[in-house]
Formats: C-alpha cells, structure tokens, sequence
C-alpha cells in the first residue's frame, strides 16, 4: 500500500499521541501515527520491568493542555508506577479518539526525502509506503535497550531480559538465582522488587550511584483537591523552571547558610524524598565545593542504612558528582543489601569475563551461578532510536553519516540537509533533564505552530542551516560546560554507555523555561536559523 498524506508522526506515546492532537485536531491535517508497539504509551508500553516507577510526581506528569483532561483524571500515587502511567495514556487515547489516526505493530525500517515532490517516503517493515509533506519522529530518548555485548551470552541455559524489553507477562523469579548488571535508574527500582521474589540476587555493580528515597505514598483527598483547584498556577510554576518540576529550585547557596544549618536542611530533603532533595540550593550543580557536601551527605546516608560495611563502601564508592547522572530516586534500593539474599559484586576491579552456560564468570576466575540475568544497562539515549531507522535527507545523505562524530540540530527539533523532518525531545532540547511532558508539550506546540505558518503563508520546505545547527551545537556544550553534568565521563548523557559512540553531550542544560522563552523567540521573529521555501 502506498498512501500520501500531510504528516507522519512515529511513535505514539507522550510525544505522538500529543503531536497527532495538535496536527489533526487543531490544524486539520490528514495525519497517521506508526507504533512499533501493540498499544499506545511508548517507554511505558515496553518498560514492565519490576518496580518500574515514574521520577517525576503524578500531578506533572501529565498532559496540561486540558483543563477537562486534569479534572476527569485522578493519580493514586505520589509517583505512578507503570502500570497506572500506562492507565493514563490509554484513557488520553480513548478521550481523544487518537487510536483511529494510529497503525499499531508497524515498525518503520526507512525514510527518504524526495526533493522533486518535496515529499518524505515512508517505508515500513510489512512493506507499506507513505509519501508525507512532513515527517515527526516521536520515538522518545529511551526507547533503544542497550544490550552489552558479553563474550559467551548466546550460550547461557538459563534466561535473560532487558529491562527496556520487558514480558509483558511478566518474569517469575520464586526461588531462582538471579543476575542483575547495572545500577542506573532501573536496575535501582528493580532491585528492592527481584529481591523480594528471588531465591538469591547477584547485583553486579560498575558504577557506584547516588539515590534518593522517593517515600512514595498514596495520594491524600486533600492534595488531590490542591491539585484540580490550582492546575493553573502549577502548571505556571512548572513553565517557570530549569527541569520542569512543580517546585522551585531555592536560590540560596550551600555555604550561605553554617554546617548546622545546612545539614538541617539536607535532612529536610532527604525527609521531603524524590527530586526535591536537589532543589534545597541553587549551586549544587555548578559548584563543585558546594556539590561535595550534598554528595557526603548521602554517601553518609548509604553508610548509615547498609548494616555491612564492606557493602557499604561499595555503594558509598561514588565517584561522579551528585546529579552529574541521572538523579535515581528509590524505594528502599539500599535497604535491599540488608537483606540475606542479596549481594553485591564489584565489576570495576573485576570485570565481567564472559557469561558461561551457567552463569557470568568475572576476569580472577571467579564465578556466579545464574538462572536469570536481568539487564538494566540502559539505552543507546537519544541517538539510537533515530539511527537506526535509517533515516536519509537531501541526496539520500544518511543521519547516521551526519552524526558520525556526534549529534547536531537546531534547538533539538531540525537537522541541517533534512526539510520538513522534525525530531521531537531529541538531542539539542532540554529532554532528558526536564519532566518530559514539560518539554514534549512545548515541542509539539511548537512544530504545529510552524506548520501552520507554512500552511497559512503556502511555504512548502522548512529547513535548518548547517551555521545554525552549528552555532546550537556550541549554545549546548557552553550550557554543559557551566556545569559539572559533564564531570561524570561514563554517563549516557554523553554516550558513554555505548561502545564505539561519539562522546558528546546530547541534551541541552540551560534550562526548560530559556529554552521554551529562545524557542518562542525564534517564531516570533520570522524563525531566524531555518530556511522557508516554496
């Protein structure tokens, strides 16, 4: 089948499913989504993995765009586990009526830009063609699983699993040994959850990682009421600040306040839980003085919880500034290394030789025996889930050719020799280092608001310059640079968790509210850094 139509958008999770309202509902336009997936909810479609948990609270992760939307949902919890996120898209899509406008189980394996017909030509695995004015990719940040590749793991007995792959049946670990490799964000939410079902779990740790608890907890009536009576005032409060969170960060320094007074307000956080911790002062991440004493504090907190000390040292061992990686918040993650059926392995100093057939075998010689491996090793961020669907512009120039030594767009949403694609939260936007919604509301608003333009002035072509992508590449490695994110060399921020990937930072660190205030400028004045045609 070949079909022609003004707009693809692929992926139907928070970005698609909101891109899709913008374009066909608000800008009339004949419009298809294509979802690898068999339902909508993107990350959250696929990410099952026990403990899975969302780090940003419920009543922000949210779409905010309908008042009738948030007054007709309510969340149970301070932070929505999977299964409830999930809940919440497919009540969105049925509300909207998005899944009419949604082709399910379709994985795009091409794009090609036809610059005779100005048209975008759409292949799909099951050998459809759609011929598009403009293509939207809404693929997320962490969608493409990281699987290391181990010497040996094809002949393993036993089974193994992705964390971003997950059954949607779900895993049995009653009585099993099991393997867990990696302690980022998800291997620090499932760990508390295999424990408790695992006859015995092996925690193979690289890097040593900061966290904070998250006391999550059910939702009273009287903040559920706080919320629907002040939607707008915390949805301004979010638009207003650096990551996109219903709290503001406090201004104040670490050293402006005594040792008393500071560890005070340390234990005020860490009693508060969740992100909130890093928002007690405004230096944390730009002064490396001031970032050492939130970093003692909770090496001081691991200490404190985990009764052996020689664990405890392994997972004090820290060796990267606090929230220079992904900020984790826990529930009971340390507390877990308490419990008899629990241990942790260092594979810093000695390193995974190869998975046997009957569990991993570390460089001494020393040897695990496994009926499970689970993989919370990641994702190829932010690149990887654009690369690999073979995406190729102006003379059939390929993206992955273009970004051989490292991602390059204009504000994240355009990319110099490729008109009228749009990534969405791609590399170049604040992303990854907002509350998501935050960001793909404001991407999606934006890329409807252009076209409409387009439309309304009959420009056919919207292209970066290859000067503007340059000169954002350089907006985004200063706004790095002027803080300490790009001290912690092994973070996927930079690509570091992928072998063989050009090692620069992707998202861009000046904040969610300069970013939307830069990008709302561009449109106002006539989008300075692209080209309009036709």
């Amino acid at each position: 089948m070949t079909r022609d139509m003004d707009a693809l958008i692929i992926g139907a999770g928070f970005s698609g499913m909101y891109q899709l309202i913008c374009l066909r509902d608000r800008l009339g336009l004949d419009v298809r989504v294509l979802e690898m997936g068999e339902g909508v909810g993107g990350t959250w479609y696929w990410n099952r993995y026990p403990g899975a948990r969302c780090d940003s609270e419920s009543h922000s992760y949210c779409y905010g765009f309908s008042r009738e939307l948030l007054e007709a949902w309510e969340w149970s919890e301070r932070y929505p586990g999977q299964a409830e996120i999930l809940r919440y898209l497919d009540h969105v899509a049925d509300r909207f009526d998005l899944r009419r406008s949604i082709s399910f189980g379709t994985r795009v394996v091409g794009a090609d830009f036809d610059a005779a017909a100005n048209k975008w030509v759409v292949r799909t695995e099951g050998g459809d063609v759609y011929r598009v004015n403009f293509l939207i990719t809404a693929v997320g940040c962490l969608s493409s699983a990281n699987v290391p590749d181990l010497k040996g793991l094809e002949g393993f007995a036993g089974d193994w699993y992705h964390t971003g792959l997950w059954p949607h049946e779900g895993v049995d670990f009653s009585g099993k040994l099991v393997g867990q490799i990696g302690t980022g964000s998800t291997g620090i939410q499932s760990v508390p959850v295999i424990a408790g079902e695992a006859g015995h779990l092996t925690v193979f740790q690289r890097t040593a990682n900061y966290s904070i608890p998250a006391r999550n907890a059910k939702l009273t009536d009287a903040f559920k009421a706080y919320v629907k009576a002040n939607h707008p005032d915390i949805r301004a409060l979010m638009h207003s600040t650096p990551n996109g969170h219903p709290f503001a960060i406090n201004p104040r320094r670490v050293f402006d306040v005594d040792d008393a007074e500071r560890e005070r307000l340390f234990e005020e956080g860490w009693a508060a839980g969740g992100l909130q911790f890093r928002a007690a002062f405004g230096d944390v991440l730009v002064d490396q003085a001031a970032n050492d004493e939130a970093a003692g504090f909770i090496k001081r907190k691991i200490r404190e919880v985990v009764t052996d000390p020689g664990t405890a040292e392994l997972l004090a061992d820290i060796d990267h500034p606090f929230a220079a990686k992904r900020p984790p918040i826990d529930s009971e993650y340390f507390e877990a290394f308490n419990r008899d059926n629990v241990s942790l392995v260092d594979v810093r100093s000695d390193p995974i030789a190869e998975v046997t057939a009957t569990g991993v075998r570390l460089a001494s010689g020393r040897e695990f025996a496994l009926d499970i491996i689970v993989f919370a090793t990641g994702f190829d961020a932010m690149t990887g889930p654009l690369l690999r669907m073979d995406i190729r512009g102006r003379d059939g120039v390929r993206l992955a050719d273009v970004w051989a030594a490292g991602p390059q767009t204009y504000l994240g949403l355009q990319v110099a020799g490729f008109p009228n694609l749009f990534t969405m939260t791609g590399p170049g936007s604040p992303s990854v280092l907002c509350n998501m919604p935050v960001a793909i509301e404001q991407h999606a608003e934006w890329i409807a608001d252009c076209i409409g333009h387009m439309r309304a002035n009959g420009i056919r072509t919207v292209e970066t310059t290859a000067a503007a992508a340059e000169a954002w590449g350089r907006e985004v490695a200063d706004a790095a640079n002027a803080t300490l994110l790009p001290k912690a060399t092994h973070s996927w921020y930079l690509g570091a968790n992928v072998p063989g990937k050009p090692r620069v930072f992707m998202p861009y660190a000046g904040g969610m509210a300069r970013y939307r205030a830069h990008c709302a400028e561009v449109a106002a004045g006539g989008y300075p850094g692209f080209v309009m045609g036709g």
